[in-house]
């Protein structure tokens, strides 16, 4: 009974959110419509960049970092953590950003499809020491041996932290950035070039995504 109270309070809130911001939102339709339009793209530009780095040839190369760390087996938080950012990511854009949505979906689009096309022109392979990740059958159809550079578990929530940088959760997707930078780096399953520059990729896709859509918007 407490729980769905809980819930009844927390689906009370989240409606009154978006009869507020009703008319920000109908001024934005076009923008949202744009952006799921731009999420789609993503999605078949990630799918078809994964395909096409499974079956290239790559090249395995060598790393200082990973050359002098231990190989660990954190599948879990590879897996479930990151999951947890992007629930977080989307639930806090729903219930405190509403307004903001069009444009989290649109940076996000962004650099799923720009790190498509680096995923395509670098041809990385797997380090040979690399833990093995078994994906749940459900995320069976996004799991690609060598979509390695660079990293979209670091980049995701250094995202978040740019997206709401006013915000006090920007704290979270910052620790968020660091904390999967170092899990994949210890799986070995990303190289250190992979981790450090998904920092400064995913800054200059968000300026320049800020510009462009700026640009869309007038």
């Amino acid at each position: 009974m407490l729980i769905y109270l809980k819930m009844k309070k927390l689906f009370n809130y989240f409606w009154n959110n978006i009869c507020k911001q009703k008319d920000e939102f109908l001024e934005h339709k076009y923008l949202l419509l744009l952006s799921l339009f731009l999420l789609i793209i993503a999605g078949f530009s990630n799918y078809f960049a994964g395909v096409y780095t499974n079956k290239v040839g790559a090249v395995i190369a060598t790393d200082l970092i990973l050359d002098n760390i231990p190989t660990l087996d954190l599948s879990f938080l590879f897996i479930y953590g990151f999951l947890l950012i992007l629930l977080i990511l989307v639930v806090y854009t729903l219930f405190f950003k509403f307004n903001y949505l069009h444009n989290v979906i649109s940076q996000f689009s962004f650099l799923v499809i720009i790190r498509s096309l680096f995923m395509c022109l670098t041809h990385l392979k797997l380090p040979s020491d690399a833990i093995n990740v078994v994906f749940p059958s459900f995320l069976s159809i996004l799991s690609f041996n060598n979509d390695l550079f660079f990293s979209g578990h670091v980049s995701v929530p250094f995202l978040g932290f740019l997206l709401f940088k006013d915000s006090k959760i920007k704290y979270f997707f910052l620790i968020a950035s660091i904390a999967m930078g170092v899990i994949v780096l210890f799986m070995h399953v990303h190289y250190s070039i992979d981790v450090l520059s998904a920092f400064f990729i995913t800054y200059g896709i968000y300026k320049f995504g800020n510009w462009l859509f700026k640009k869309i918007k007038n």
